[in-house]
């Protein structure tokens, strides 16, 4: 079956997710839910691994850290990965260890020739514990850092050439950080490389609620907005139908509502494929 748009999935959607046959439907779950030896979230995992392709999405890895990847967490993600199979494994360029301690956001960095050594050291150590390549996605931005000697699009594509690892593209993201910190969403949606991405994801975004911020967050918690599916149409008219995720982590909507959202991403990828089919006269 060939991959279109998926959703993540929530346990409180199991009913549903299960019988669903949507052509080309997947489902992702953050790694760090599952990476356990047993219970029913494990169980109900591998119940819908019987029926719909499954990736896992990880939160943990902190690969832009000073230090590698923490091997306990990567022998236990690698033992999800060797029960699930999965079609895809990926987390974020950014950090989040620091001095022993492990933060919940994902943190910035100066994208300097030395961090990408160092990144590219860390996922290739990600790897190696997986026995697969992982996917790196491009992160939310709040703040425009000093010191950075390359673009982000630089910076993953230089990753992605040495590493061998593919790139996860979320376009929510791209726009956040496009508003965010002033640089152009169109203009980065272009400069990803074609041949790295391997999968998109797609979300929703909200004002900062202090009102003396302009931010926008990346929350989660509402519908794709038309400015994220314009970008996404742009990146796909480019790159080709890619497997997409239909992000939502708060403010959780019945699964037939989440379904609509997937079902547009769908129709975009079918579109894309048709039109990229040869012409046999």
């Amino acid at each position: 079956m060939t991959l279109t748009a998926g959703l993540g999935f929530k346990l409180e959607h199991f009913d549903d997710a299960s019988m669903c046959r949507a052509q080309g439907l997947w489902f992702e779950v953050h790694a760090e839910n599952y990476m356990v030896d047993g219970g029913p979230r494990l169980a109900a995992l591998g119940a819908l691994r019987d029926r719909h392709p499954i990736s896992l999405h990880g939160v943990g890895l902190s690969i832009a850290s000073d230090t590698a990847p923490d091997a306990e967490h990567l022998r236990r993600l690698a033992a999800l990965v060797r029960r699930v199979e999965p079609i895809a494994v990926s987390d974020h360029l950014a950090w989040q260890k620091w001095d022993g301690v492990h933060h919940s956001d994902f943190l910035p960095f100066p994208r300097t020739r030395q961090a990408l050594d160092r990144v590219v050291d860390n996922v290739g150590r990600v790897q190696d514990g997986l026995g697969r390549p992982m996917l790196v996605e491009n992160p939310s931005l709040y703040v425009d850092l000093p010191g950075h000697e390359m673009s982000e699009i630089e910076f993953l594509s230089e990753l992605a050439k040495r590493s061998g690892c593919g790139l996860l593209v979320d376009v929510n993201n791209v726009f956040v950080s496009a508003s965010n910190i002033g640089i152009n969403a169109a203009m980065c949606i272009d400069g990803f490389p074609a041949d790295a991405v391997g999968e998109i994801h797609l979300a929703g975004h909200s004002p900062d609620p202090d009102i003396a911020s302009n931010l926008l967050i990346d929350s989660h918690d509402a519908p794709v907005a038309d400015e994220v599916w314009r970008l996404y149409r742009r990146l796909i008219a480019r790159v080709g139908p890619r497997p997409t995720l239909i992000e939502r982590d708060d403010h959780i909507p019945p699964f037939d509502t989440l379904m609509l959202e997937r079902d547009r991403a769908h129709a975009i990828l079918v579109d894309a494929d048709r039109a990229r089919a040869p012409v046999h006269v």
